[in-house]
């Protein structure tokens, strides 16, 4: 490649100063170049160090035209990914879009379609499926280190204050002005367990889910949970069940266990480190490597390597976004459920550390575990598993 590609970046605060260090870092190897950035308010002087003047605008579409961007980042509010991927896909812009992808299957589905009628490339980015641990652990199991795959479990428990629910407008939202957000602990911040258990357990095709079960709560005063589990029933015959909380008495790494009939393998997503514990072995502990997916996605363009992370490679997930849609309003913990931790100004449910672990181990719900304050699953509608 002669001339690194250009890049425009929507949405470079918050979680987008994440995007903006690792354009940053793309940048100085030569592969792509920032072009523009679109934010309501222009970025500063500081916030641009080491990026060079790069055209801003609030006004997306304009600064694609302007600057002749052949990539998109789209780093922006859950309710206005679709619109954006298709302003850039009608303009042949080949787009790294955040997760989670779309607040509900129908926006997933104008979205993967309307990608694909205009024949550019999207990578969805959930970076934890860029890990060079997945294919391992997909090919421990296709040898039988753990027996036959039974199940996979995930855990994620997390500590947030009450101020990351007043970020943003739409945070904690399931709904804002008429739309869709969903902003919930299974949907956006540990999405990734859900999307990283379902990718190893081959289950990552809208097709492939053929139930859901949900439990929402949250302690928070929010509308969307902040303390819940799913598990999904899938095509292959493995279910998976992922728990969740922003409430937990201490942060964690999340993970994903694969449960074998022989063995088990956890897997530190986040840290891309793997644990292989079976039969008749001492326990044996690995480290990988990452592929970036805005570098993958640079890839593919120039040389024809494989994207890691297309939109109908999320089709699964997206079918948990719609179950968790579809579901009842999470209902409010009572106030004997939590408590706030002094100084810190976050709320606690006591017990939820070990609940949330507990799940991901035996593959069930907060009520099957006897969680005092779980109410009964609420299951995927008919129509959605039969999309």
């Amino acid at each position: 490649m002669s001339e690194p590609l250009s890049l425009v970046l929507a949405g470079a605060r918050g979680h987008g100063r994440w995007h903006m260090n690792n354009i940053r870092r793309l940048q100085d190897k030569g592969l792509v170049r920032l072009a523009g950035i679109c934010e309501l308010t222009p970025l500063t002087e500081d916030e641009l160090d080491g990026l060079g003047a790069p055209e801003q605008s609030p006004d997306f579409g304009a600064l694609l035209d302007s600057t002749g961007a052949r990539i998109a980042v789209i780093c922006t509010p859950i309710p206005t990914h679709t619109d954006l991927a298709l302003t850039a896909a009608r303009r042949g812009v080949h787009l790294l879009l955040e997760k989670p992808p779309a607040p509900s299957y129908a926006e997933y589905r104008r979205m993967a379609d309307g990608v694909a009628e205009a024949g550019v490339a999207c990578q969805i980015g959930f970076q934890s499926l860029g890990s060079h641990a997945l294919p391992a652990i997909r090919e421990l199991v296709a040898e039988g280190a753990i027996g036959e795959l039974v199940g996979l479990g995930g855990a994620g428990a997390w500590v947030r204050d009450e101020a990351y629910f007043r970020r943003a407008p739409w945070a904690g939202k399931r709904r804002l002005n008429g739309a869709d957000v969903i902003d919930g602990a299974l949907t956006n911040p540990l999405a990734h367990a859900v999307a990283t258990a379902l990718a190893l357990g081959g289950s990552t095709r809208a097709e492939d889910v053929t139930g859901i079960e949900t439990e929402l709560l949250h302690a928070n005063d929010i509308e969307s949970d902040d303390t819940s589990c799913v598990r999904i029933t899938t095509a292959q015959g493995h279910p998976v069940t992922v728990a969740a909380t922003l409430c937990a008495e201490r942060a964690d790494e999340p993970y994903v266990l694969v449960h074998g009939s022989r063995g088990r393998i956890t897997f530190w997503y986040k840290q891309d480190r793997v644990l292989l514990q079976r039969a008749d072995h001492g326990p044996e502990e690995y480290e990988y490597g990452r592929t970036d997916l805005l570098e993958n996605l640079v890839d593919h363009l120039t040389t024809g390597a494989g994207l890691l992370v297309t939109p109908d490679g999320t089709g699964a997930f997206m079918q948990v976004v719609e179950a968790i849609r579809q579901a009842p309003d999470p209902a409010a913990l009572p106030d004997t459920a939590w408590h706030r931790i002094p100084g810190e100004n976050r709320r606690v449910v006591p017990g939820i550390d070990g609940l949330v672990a507990a799940a991901a181990d035996t593959l069930s719900l907060y009520s099957e575990l006897g969680a005092p304050w779980a109410l009964p699953a609420q299951h995927l509608p008919k129509e959605v598993s039969a999309r």
